[in-house]
């Protein structure tokens, strides 16, 4: 395994990922940001969606979530009554994928993405052995 996830003692800990990822792999791999085609206007729904393409993104070149050091996570008016939802999508996609994607990441909020209908939209790099 190219990763190994870390929540330091010295850092608050929290559930939904870990604070650090340690790559000792030797392949980048950028995905860029991931959003929902599927049409729907449900949060949890284009997160579940946006998780699956990263992954399949990741399959095609020989990796998986487990390979995922770092994501950055765009949402579309953000406020935090709306981590529920986030939280929901992720885990979704964790139930479909067999593991707990965790890696550290980063949430913004965003006035817009590139068309209306998305939400969310979520970008990834990972390191392969």
């Amino acid at each position: 395994m190219a990763i190994t996830l870390v929540n330091p003692e010295a850092l608050p800990k929290i559930d939904a990922y870990r604070q650090v990822s340690v790559a000792s792999g030797t392949k980048l791999v950028f995905v860029a940001g991931q959003v929902a085609w599927s049409g729907t206007n449900d949060l949890a729904a284009q997160v579940e969606e946006c998780y699956l393409n990263v992954a399949a993104a990741l399959a095609e070149v020989g990796g998986s979530f487990d390979d995922v050091a770092k994501l950055n996570v765009h949402v579309v008016d953000w406020t935090p009554d709306k981590m529920p939802q986030l939280l929901d999508g992720i885990a979704r996609a964790g139930a479909k994928l067999g593991s707990t994607p965790v890696p550290p990441a980063t949430l913004l909020g965003v006035a817009a993405l590139d068309v209306p209908e998305h939400l969310v939209e979520v970008e990834a790099t990972a390191v392969l052995d």
